[in-house]
């Protein structure tokens, strides 16, 4: 456990300081790649996704999923630390992706080595992908069909380690409310802003029925309001963007026609339904035995590479997710250490 340790963290050191951020991870690819074939790993490879599966690997058996992904965001402004540089200070560890997921990575790379070869009851496959932060299509949705199928899958994101057991969804709808055009000056036309100020006001105000355990109501906001093109015409259009967090409580396509049975006067398109809610029961192995080592069920509201997931996945990783996106990012290093302990003690004799 020590001797993996050790080697993770210094992947963890040489990943910070090799710029990452979507789109752009090959290098960070090339690192990953390099560190499990020289522990014998047999890597295979999409773009810039790295994966390999265990030793013994019989597809009689069901197949846990390991991921984490290798992308960043870009640094923000206010760093006092080199943000691609690793920073030592005290028990913690500041680099840009060193919270959010570098420690999960390294961790759940730690835990399959310590596991592939071992006798269980069940299949691994780790697998580190690219353009996580952007929901990217060359990212984890790429390579899922080259995948043997899986069963269940860990997402290592910060999660203090507590189990993330449902995770919203994301649908981005465009609207346009449409009115007629005249002279402002004349009593002419249809204004198509006054006629979306009732549409804005029901999408701010409505609710549906079914309301999650763990994730809420469906939340809509608007986002963006556009019209008119100058000042003395009676705009003909008015254009809305409406962010839709949605929960395991409707699929997003359900979610989308109760939206727009509710607004008929504005006509809705999703720039995507792909970015699925996603939620685990609490009863699965896996969560039941984080739960009795004391950890506790949570519903995330921030999206992860579990919405482009059509299995069962729970989200659990190292550090904090209050961290993530922010100057300074951190990890501490026994919270590496712990993580690693923690998904050892889950996975060991499981039986799904």
């Amino acid at each position: 456990m020590d001797e993996i340790y050790y080697e993770v963290l210094d992947l963890l050191k040489t990943l910070i300081s090799i710029p990452r951020v979507s789109r752009e991870e090959a290098r960070a690819a090339d690192a990953v790649e390099a560190f499990l074939r020289g522990r014998g790993c047999a890597v295979r490879r999409s773009g810039n996704n790295v994966w390999c599966l265990s030793d013994d690997f019989d597809a009689a058996r069901p197949t846990i999923l390991l991921n984490s992904h290798i992308d960043t965001v870009k640094p923000v402004a206010g760093w006092t630390y080199p943000a691609n540089e690793p920073t030592e200070v005290d028990d913690r560890l500041y680099g840009l992706g060193s919270n959010d997921a570098g420690a999960s990575l390294v961790s759940l790379i730690a835990t399959f080595l310590l596991l592939r070869s071992s006798s269980q009851a069940y299949n691994l496959i780790l697998l580190a992908s690219c353009e996580e932060e952007v929901s990217g299509r060359n990212g984890l949705e790429s390579v899922l069909p080259m995948l043997p199928p899986i069963d269940v899958a860990i997402v290592g994101e910060p999660t203090g380690m507590h189990p993330a057991v449902a995770e919203k969804g994301l649908m981005v709808l465009d609207g346009e409310v449409c009115g007629v055009s005249g002279h402002a000056a004349r009593s002419e036309g249809v204004n198509a802003i006054y006629k979306a100020l009732p549409v804005v006001e029901r999408l701010r105000s409505l609710q549906f029925d079914r309301v999650s355990d763990f994730l809420g109501p469906v939340k809509i906001s608007v986002t963006q309001i556009s019209a008119g093109t100058q000042h003395n015409v009676v705009p003909d259009l008015c254009r809305i963007v409406v962010d839709v967090r949605t929960t395991d409580a409707y699929s997003n396509d359900h979610t989308l026609e109760m939206i727009r049975a509710a607004v008929p006067d504005c006509r809705l398109e999703p720039r995507s339904t792909r970015l699925r809610p996603s939620s685990i029961a609490l009863s699965h192995p896996i969560v039941s035995r984080l739960v009795t080592l004391g950890r506790e069920p949570f519903g995330s509201p921030t999206l992860s590479d579990q919405a482009l997931m059509p299995f069962p996945s729970v989200k659990v990783g190292p550090g904090d997710s209050s961290r993530s996106h922010t100057a300074d990012e951190y990890i501490c290093f026994d919270e590496i250490r712990e993580a690693i302990q923690l998904y050892m003690t889950v996975l060991d004799g499981l039986r799904l």
